[in-house]
């Protein structure tokens, strides 16, 4: 795939993570999911105040308040000066029961923008009027709705809808404390000002945007680590893929928990399965950066981020050290009971922080991070599930490929003794340079086991397996170079029918890289000098190895050490001379023939390497000493 696709494909997979999170993220949400009574325990961690905000006042308060001023009432009316009521002030049936409902000692009236008070026992309704008077008198008072309602809303207002204030940093509640009344009253209004700042915040599109740019900084600052730090990693789509689809599943079950269940069930969900699935494949950096990154985006849609945050970062750096080389299942509950451990730590030390004192601390939390740390022993399962999905491979399948009574293994010692007691001397010496220079011990030393596989298809032709007669010395130089080079392409189909990891295949096909077989390939031109030819007679391709050349230093490593190996066999003396000149001018034929060129083994990788090989031949082959025998006595 060309690289500008794959970059293609690659942002385009980021951007999707990006949208699906965007969309996940919670709308119209309440971010206030406590329940509580009065007079019941508080069954949940420690509140603290994050922002200033005033106590809002119980409905109760406010009615009583609202009665107390509107004592003051009092609704505006003018006269109709047109209707004739002998000086009787007169209105409606209505209006005189309506004051009556309010309480209304007196009313206002209006006559040129002038107010006057006038008592009600002083206002008569038409009935009254004509029993004083025997006249039927029209009423001519008018109710005012517009001066009535201003006056009205005018004392309304004039009482407050809140009663104190709490500041930020200030204790509101802890766990196992009453809720009194102040404190009921002061959730509550908590609860409605959270409400009030969700329905807006979340509605808005200036919010959407920002929570976008959010996730999308953050993405991005993961991307930029990848290729300034990681580039390696970005040559594959597989990887990419990788990350955003692990990264997607638990950024989708963190934001459906935080919107459909109870506030602390976000700690149930093992954000730890981000860093130990990704240390298992590739490194611990990468592992704590993916990490970092996740828990920042979910932190978007829990009710206290700075705990959450403090809690995720550092069970999560505690999981990785804990996992450095996982080559055992048992190490997962190891690093289960760690986890654990730095989430219990760390929400103790942020709870008594905070509230100052062990009683307050919720212990429900407890719960969540024992049940958290066994879902993490589970992650065995979904490491399984990315090492199949994305071709990967993890150290737990290399100990079980390095398992020498498997029966691919039985096989090979069986078919080719030889052979395979020099992939296990290989493997040796292979696994003591790894060690040296820093290289990944445990592939080196699976690929080294598996690299002659494909001596099983014809073991016969190989020096190693034979007792006495050599097929290969009836055959001409060149068909007898094409058998031996058949064993890497043998070698390839016997590890795919057994369904090997692709990166043990590349062992296999990389360990000779583009060499030649130099007996035959020697041979063939001294014949062809014999016969009067040239050595350009003489096709190179013919006795050359398919490669690839190693790509990595591990494959190096087996490179050398598999020539090494093979080569100290044929030194009439193994002397510590000998050795060190046949060490020396392999490894410098191997260098420059190029065969190292795709690998990024230094100038001192290699001298480590020499030194180890010669140490480790010297001990191998060191003389012992003779046993006398017993003489007879005469």
């Amino acid at each position: 795939m060309k690289s500008s696709i794959r970059t293609t494909l690659q942002i385009v997979a980021l951007l999707a993570l990006a949208a699906w999170t965007i969309y996940l993220v919670p709308k119209n949400t309440n971010p206030f999911k406590y329940h509580f009574e009065v007079g019941q325990p508080w069954a949940y961690g420690l509140i603290t105040a994050e922002f200033d905000f005033a106590i809002y006042k119980t409905d109760a308060q406010l009615q009583a308040e609202y009665n107390q001023v509107l004592r003051d009432y009092t609704p505006f009316y003018t006269v109709d000066t047109s209707v004739n009521t002998h000086g009787l002030y007169i209105m409606p049936l209505v209006e005189m029961e309506r004051l009556q409902q309010m309480n209304c000692a007196k009313i206002s009236l209006l006559n040129n923008l002038v107010a006057t008070s006038l008592p009600v026992e002083q206002i008569y309704t038409p009935k009254r009027a004509f029993e004083l008077t025997k006249i039927n008198l029209q009423p001519n008072l008018m109710y005012d709705s517009i001066k009535s309602e201003n006056m009205k809303q005018q004392l309304l207002s004039s009482v407050s809808l809140t009663q104190g204030m709490v500041q930020a940093g200030e204790k509101i509640i802890a766990t196992g404390e009453i809720v009194s009344e102040q404190s009921y009253q002061i959730l509550e209004s908590l609860r409605r000002i959270m409400e009030d700042k969700n329905i807006s915040h979340r509605q808005s599109l200036t919010s959407t945007i920002g929570v976008g740019v959010y996730i999308v900084i953050l993405l991005l600052i993961f991307g930029m680590y990848l290729y300034t730090y990681r580039r390696k990693l970005l040559d594959t789509l597989r990887n990419t893929f990788f990350f955003t689809i692990l990264m997607a599943i638990l950024i989708t079950a963190a934001f459906l928990v935080s919107q459909f269940a109870p506030v602390g069930y976000i700690y149930l969900i093992p954000f730890a399965w981000g860093p130990i699935i990704t240390r298992v494949f590739y490194d611990s950096r990468t592992a704590i950066f993916i990490h970092i990154i996740t828990t920042l985006i979910v932190s978007v849609a829990v009710p206290a981020p700075y705990v959450f945050i403090t809690l995720q970062i550092i069970g999560g750096i505690v999981a990785v050290i804990s996992l450095r080389d996982m080559t055992q299942r048992a190490q997962l509950a190891q690093t289960a009971l760690f986890t654990f451990l730095a989430y219990s730590i760390v929400y103790t030390a942020t709870s008594m922080l905070m509230a100052g004192d062990m009683m307050n601390i919720d212990y429900h939390y407890y719960i969540y991070f024992l049940i958290n740390a066994v879902l993490v022993i589970c992650a065995y399962g979904l490491i399984f599930l990315f090492e199949r999905t994305f071709g990967l491979v993890s150290n737990i399948t290399l100990v079980e490929l390095t398992n020498v009574n498997s029966n691919l293994m039985l096989e090979f010692a069986e078919k080719a003794p030889g052979t395979f007691q020099h992939s296990l001397q290989v493997s040796n010496l292979a696994t003591e340079a790894a060690k040296r220079i820093g290289a990944k011990v445990l592939l080196v030393r699976t690929g080294a086991l598996y690299h002659d596989i494909g001596k099983m298809a014809h073991p016969e032709y190989f020096i190693e397996n034979q007792t006495g007669n050599n097929p290969l010395q009836s055959m001409p130089y060149a068909e007898a170079a094409k058998v031996i080079i058949e064993h890497v392409t043998d070698g390839e189909r016997i590890a795919r029918k057994h369904r090997l990891p692709e990166v043990i295949i590349h062992f296999i096909k990389s360990h000779h890289g583009t060499s030649v077989t130099r007996y035959f390939y020697n041979s063939a031109i001294n014949q062809a000098k014999e016969q009067g030819k040239t050595a350009q007679d003489v096709r190179k391709e013919d006795y050359a190895y398919p490669g690839p050349k190693p790509h990595s230093k591990e494959a190096a490593i087996l490179m050398m050490a598999d020539a090494i190996e093979a080569r100290s066999r044929t030194l009439n003396e193994l002397t510590e001379q000998s050795i060190s000149t046949m060490v020396d001018q392999m490894i410098d034929a191997q260098v420059a023939d190029g065969q190292f060129a795709e690998t990024k083994l230094s100038f001192k990788d290699l001298e480590d390497i020499r030194g180890i090989f010669k140490q480790k031949l010297i001990e191998i082959n060191h003389h012992r000493i003779i046993y006398p025998t017993i003489s007879e006595n005469k």
